[in-house]
């Protein structure tokens, strides 16, 4: 049994949880308001709609999200966590905006005309190209080549959650509070004192753990398990790919210095921290 006090919101049960019930719909309608949605615009009422999207034709692919929703305008938000890195997944939230897009279309007589589409990615790691970057909110929308919006009512917002640093004692604004709480919930053991507002109360009252149902901690603990495995997966992948950069980075080093002849073998074993027995391989492997 996990000893956490609060859900992991990066699990599929614990994410489904705060934000997928009727029960707790407030909380996903704060979080649209005050992370996604710009100032001008805000949502009073959303309804939930069927997370699974088929295709036009039998051998279209279907998408499914893990939550899709209408707000009172008839936006519609796809909203999404994202644990790990995965290959095309820009791809991946492009292919699932069409399906929103799609299911506007009308028989008969259509002008054609289209509600707004939010898809929402809350991501547990960074974009490559971000790496050096710290913002944490990116919003991308179709832009010219003179980079003006072409078309607003397509947008795609990433939310870097990793980029996220601030303490407690920096929080300030609610869009603050919410990338803390949902950064931070797991570790936490009891509600911050920065979190007064009515929304996290009865948030934190929605993660407790304590207060689930036998079948609810089973399936807990199940997804838990499975996010676990994941992320176990992901570091060691990581770890290894960083002592073989390590390695690499060494062997050119030495081979570099090898090629100068201004060291020892002596020195350069020095230097590097590595055997003299490692760098005459090299010398042999590269024929110097």
């Amino acid at each position: 049994m996990t000893k956490e006090k609060y859900i992991n919101p990066f699990t599929d049960f614990g994410f489904k949880k705060l934000f997928g019930t009727e029960l707790n719909k407030d909380l996903l309608i704060d979080f649209l308001n005050e992370v996604v949605l710009p100032q001008r615009h805000k949502i009073a009422d959303l309804s939930y709609s069927k997370n699974e999207q088929m295709g036009s034709t039998e051998i279209d692919r279907k998408a499914i999200f893990d939550l899709y929703c209408l707000g009172t305008n008839n936006e519609r938000f796809i909203v999404e966590i994202q644990k790990a890195k995965q290959n095309y997944f820009k791809d991946r939230s492009i292919f699932y905006s069409t399906f929103p897009i799609q299911e506007q279309a009308k028989r008969g007589e259509w002008d054609f005309k289209l509600s707004e589409i939010y898809t929402v990615g809350i991501l547990d790691f960074v974009f490559s190209e971000d790496a050096f970057e710290k913002e944490v909110r990116h919003e991308v929308k179709l832009k010219d080549q003179n980079c003006r919006v072409f078309y607003d009512k397509l947008t795609f917002i990433y939310l870097e959650l990793p980029h996220f640093t601030k303490t407690e004692n920096e929080l300030k604004t609610t869009y603050d509070k919410w990338l803390y709480v949902l950064k931070y919930l797991p570790y936490l053991d009891e509600r911050p004192q920065a979190l007064k507002e009515k929304v996290f109360g009865k948030l934190f009252e929605a993660a407790e753990i304590a207060k689930f149902t036998p079948e609810e901690q089973a399936g807990y603990e199940a997804s838990l398990k499975y996010y676990r495995d994941l992320k176990n997966v992901i570091d060691t992948a990581v770890a290894e790919g960083e002592s073989k950069g390590r390695m690499e980075g060494k062997i050119e080093g030495i081979s570099k210095s090898l090629r100068r002849g201004k060291l020892t073998i002596e020195e350069l074993a020095e230097d590097f921290k590595v055997t003299i027995e490692f760098i005459l391989q090299i010398k042999s492997q590269q024929g110097l």
